[in-house]
């Protein structure tokens, strides 16, 4: 909802001044629009004026400056300007070298846009017009489709080639080639909302998104019901190579584009599902954008637009550019290092030390663990965030199973000669890094002092050497996290998982069956966690709400400790087989 304004009449104006108040160095406001400054000693160029209703941000004022337009024309909210203010702003930017005017294919700009092109030309400015049309869901004729998302790469091809110098003739083609290349494809979740209004223009059906959705609040054309980022990954993608240009290459530039409700993260999870589809089909991606380039007010949705590049689009693409919206620099980012070549060199200074034949083996135990610990993360992650949600924040069970997670891919990354120290700080450090919060530091942090505490040189390990690790273990999070027995942590659970399993190892009990013992006081003393209040930790201001609920760090404790018992004793009873 469109909520803070004064006049909701006047909400496209006091808008725009407070956008030009802000931007007051870089373009200046004319009637109907805004014009960019002009650089100092920069020789004229072809002036290319876009423009269309407000409500789109950064389109259209937002794409102003060098190397992309040279004025917008800006209208009311989803309202194409009227013929004097594209008259206006054109004439302010026209610098001698005539003027093209470029827009979405919507009526009204093309009536306004049009009759303003018609009194320039009148009075001696050369003006162009470029419409854009790049919807494929608008109108199998594509001279009758609407234009979206693609407006931004169009105009960026314009701006970078009168930027360069291009004549008038010149950025008028390369405009329309442009076009010709340029198709996008959208989706909407929710309808956007005028300023003032009570209820959207559109709505969405429950469990449905918006298929073919329009850019000034036109619902989409068909109701589909709502899909994974995977499969909405895959409609966008297909649907575009379907209707790629003829003659067209293998090269493209994407724009994944939000409406102006859709989170970027949310976007850029969806390029990560996009991008290997593209791949997939022989597709070479050249500097895709993932953002808001053309929105809807608070439209939920987003759009995928694919530019077909020939060498020509390709350098204007790529070409720099500097407006208050968008930026685009060369030369800082082609003096990094590749990515490969970085990870290359950190491979090479990752020297695995040397490890005893035992240090081997137990780290091929470690690995078993691990292994076994991801699969019961996963298995028990809503069970988790459940209990956690009583009083915490929902997201244990989320954490740990990234932590695992990132500590199975290092463990595996780590090679076959590594010893248990090697791994189980790798898998450490890994946990720490990728699972973040409390839990993430003290579970990295706990797994390195077990491996340190073992290391890498033995040559053999007795159930005395596992036990002093078991300890290091629970030193390391009793030392980071601060807390006590009691306190209704993870320590609850492994304080007396150490205890029991010291007394089954000095009492003689093989390491398996004390191990697998300690394990069973570790659940019951996490299940007696319900009996407590939280006094440390983000559970502590709702101490009481939490009583009656185990605490999920002390029950996953438990239950990873109960997994670990199991793989000691499979891997026991395959030795004895082997043996035997």
């Amino acid at each position: 909802m469109t909520t803070i304004h004064d006049d909701p009449e006047e909400f496209a104006e006091d808008q725009l001044a407070g956008w030009l108040a802000l931007y007051a160095d870089r373009v200046r406001g004319v009637h109907g629009g805004v014009v960019a400054l002009p650089t100092e000693g920069a020789e004229p160029q072809v002036a290319v004026v876009v423009g269309g209703g407000s409500g789109h941000y950064p389109a259209f004022c937002g794409v102003v400056g060098p190397g992309f337009a040279t004025g917008a024309v800006v209208g009311n909210i989803f309202t194409s300007p009227s013929t004097a203010q594209v008259y206006s702003v054109a004439k302010a930017a026209d610098q001698g070298k005539g003027v093209v005017l470029s827009f979405g294919n919507y009526a009204g700009d093309t009536m306004n846009f049009g009759l303003a092109a018609e009194r320039l030309n009148a009075e001696g400015i050369d003006t162009r017009i470029v419409v854009v049309t790049d919807d494929i869901a608008s109108a199998e004729e594509a001279s009758k489709r609407r234009g979206i998302a693609g407006d931004f790469s169009v105009f960026k091809a314009m701006g970078a080639a009168a930027a360069a110098g291009a004549d008038l003739d010149e950025v008028e083609r390369i405009g329309t080639a442009s076009n010709r290349a340029t198709r996008t494809i959208g989706v909407a979740f929710s309808g956007c909302t005028m300023p003032g209004a009570t209820e959207p223009l559109f709505t969405v059906p429950e469990g449905h998104l918006g298929l073919g959705l329009g850019i000034h609040g036109e619902p989409g054309i068909e109701d589909v019901p709502l899909l994974r980022a995977t499969e909405l990954a895959s409609l966008l993608v297909e649907r575009l190579l379907a209707d790629r240009p003829d003659a067209a290459g293998t090269r493209v530039a994407p724009i994944l584009n939000g409406l102006g409700d859709t989170k970027y993260e949310e976007l850029f999870l969806l390029w990560g599902r996009v991008l290997p589809l593209l791949q997939d089909a022989g597709i070479e991606v050249v500097e895709p954008e993932v953002g808001e380039l053309v929105t809807s007010l608070d439209m939920g949705g987003c759009s995928l637009t694919l530019q077909w590049l020939d060498d020509e689009l390709e350098t204007l693409w790529r070409a720099d550019a500097y407006t208050p919206a968008y930026r685009k620099v060369a030369a800082p980012v082609a003096a990094l290092v590749p990515a490969d070549a970085v990870d290359a060199a950190e491979d090479e200074a990752t020297v695995v030390p040397d490890a005893s034949g035992a240090s081997r083996q137990a780290a091929q135990t470690a690995r078993a663990a691990i292994e076994a610990i991801d699969a019961l993360l996963r298995e028990h992650e809503e069970e988790l965030g459940r209990i956690d949600a009583v009083a915490g924040d929902g997201d244990h069970g989320r954490g740990m199973v990234k932590g695992i997670g990132a500590a199975r891919k290092a463990v595996d990354r780590a090679g076959q000669e590594a010893g248990v120290a090697f791994v189980l700080g790798r898998a450490g450090d890994a946990w720490a890094e990728f699972a973040g919060g409390t839990s993430g530091v003290l579970w990295g942090a706990a797994l390195e002092a077990f491996g340190r505490s073992l290391r890498d040189d033995r040559s053999a390990y007795e159930a005395s050497d596992v036990v002093e690790a078991a300890q290091a273990f629970a030193d390391s999070i009793v030392h980071l996290g601060g807390a006590s027995r009691g306190d209704k942590t993870l320590l609850d659970a492994l304080l007396p998982f150490v205890d029991e399993l010291r007394s089954g190892v000095e009492a003689g009990t093989p390491l398996t069956e004390a191990w697998q013992a300690a394990a069973q006081v570790a659940v019951t003393e996490a299940a007696a966690t319900a009996d407590l209040k939280p006094k440390v930790g983000r559970a502590r201001p709702l101490a009481e709400k939490s009583l009656g609920t185990p605490d999920a760090g002390a029950t996953s404790m438990g239950m990873i400790l109960t997994r670990v018992g199991e793989v000691l004793a499979t891997r026991a009873a395959d030795k004895e087989g082997t043996h035997a």
